[in-house]
């Protein structure tokens, strides 16, 4: 199965960004993360990624990182 050029990027782009963000989550969060899910993506010259971040001190615990480029800032 192919995938497309701009998929493969796009998934490259995405999967850049979660190391930094939940480098983000544990230091500024206060959150050991565990399961990471895109909450939304945004490509584009000046794309965005929302990363919701799992914490593994409580199941219902999470934090919300917002990602530009490789630059990410704790949202909640």
């Amino acid at each position: 199965m192919a995938v497309a050029p701009s998929l493969a990027s796009a998934a490259a782009n995405v999967s850049a960004g979660q190391a930094e963000a939940k480098e983000v989550a544990k230091s500024q969060g206060n959150c050991t993360p565990a399961k990471v899910d895109v909450m939304r993506y945004a490509p584009g010259r000046e794309g965005s990624t929302v990363f919701k971040i799992g914490c593994s001190e409580d199941k219902d615990a999470f934090v919300l990182v917002q990602c530009r480029s490789r630059i990410c800032a704790l949202l909640r």
